[in-house]
């Protein structure tokens, strides 16, 4: 985009209109990579499996369940254990979305873009509070048995 670094070329009117339709350029480039950037985080769907090899999770780009998968195995455990499996897998299938938002982000935004590392560091937090919950859940119920 153009400079317009004194107020002589910024009263001159082919400047100003030269400045003002690169600012627009930029703008609308922008806009389109934040709709790419949003488009390609609605399709976001991560899946994961715990380590015991129980449950399988695929969660959305908000963290949110949208399917579910439990191996025969699970007849063979106590049922806290199917439920510590699940919330196991759903704690990596967030982490992973976080990171592949991240990856998102910067893919569309560039490296350099503070709207691509505040989206990415808002997004980790929503994906990973519920991670603080699950883990402090896990916890309490390690120390019961």
């Amino acid at each position: 985009m153009p400079e317009v670094s004194d107020t002589q070329a910024f009263l001159d009117p082919d400047a100003s209109r030269e400045y003002l339709r690169s600012w627009k350029e930029n703008v609308d480039r922008m806009a389109a990579r934040a709709a790419a950037m949003s488009e390609r985080m609605e399709r976001l769907r991560v899946t994961a499996r715990d380590g015991n090899g129980l449950a399988e999770v695929t969660i959305d780009s908000a963290g949110v369940l949208v399917g579910l998968e439990l191996t025969d195995r699970i007849h063979r455990v106590e049922p806290a254990v199917v439920a510590r499996a699940v919330m196991s897998a759903l704690r990596d299938a967030r982490a992973k979305a976080a990171d592949r938002a991240h990856d998102i982000a910067v893919e569309t935004m560039g490296p350099d873009s503070l709207s691509a590392r505040t989206t990415a560091d808002r997004m980790r937090q929503a994906l990973e509070r519920p991670d603080r919950a699950a883990a402090d859940e896990d916890e309490r119920g390690e120390r019961g048995h």
